[in-house]
């Protein structure tokens, strides 16, 4: 189990800060994750190369919510580094019997407070289907239209840019 520093503290007032379900941990992901990140992720069909996943998850970029009773593994978040200063969500998945209460806010809230803690951090970026356009901007994304019918979101974080946060 993760230390107690590593968790979320629920707070229902702000997007940065979406509510963690009770029993539900937000943690970072460690190497005894990785299979289990891979299965959560792939049974949502989300693509994810297992190497790079390592990676991301070395690079501590990489999250999971967490059963506290059983320690299991019930949502995922990968963020990548697609540029200096922009933190991307690649991946986001939770269980289907656990869908619905709030994990994946939780994962999401957690990866925009991570990158607002970084200060070389300015934003973070999501490309998403159209049906998902009310959980980002929920979280606080300013959504725009991209190539093939899909949504591009956008939170601001930091630095000298205003946009979306």
């Amino acid at each position: 189990m993760a230390d107690p520093a590593d968790r979320d503290a629920p707070d229902r007032n702000s997007a940065d800060h979406a509510s963690v379900p009770e029993r539900i941990a937000i943690e970072r992901a460690t190497a005894g994750d990785r299979l289990d990140v891979l299965r959560v992720l792939d049974a949502a069909m989300l693509e994810t190369d297992a190497d790079d996943l390592a990676a991301r998850i070395d690079d501590g970029d990489a999250l999971v919510a967490r059963f506290e009773r059983t320690g299991s593994v019930v949502g995922a978040l990968v963020v990548t580094r697609p540029e200096p200063g922009r933190r991307h969500v690649d991946a986001v998945a939770v269980r289907r019997a656990r869908r619905g209460r709030g994990i994946g806010s939780a994962l999401v809230a957690r990866a925009v407070r991570d990158a607002r803690a970084d200060p070389d951090a300015d934003a973070v970026t999501a490309t998403f289907d159209a049906d998902l356009r009310g959980f980002y901007a929920e979280l606080g994304f300013a959504v725009e239209p991209v190539e093939g019918g899909r949504l591009r979101g956008r939170r601001a974080v930091g630095g000298s840019d205003s946009n979306g946060g």
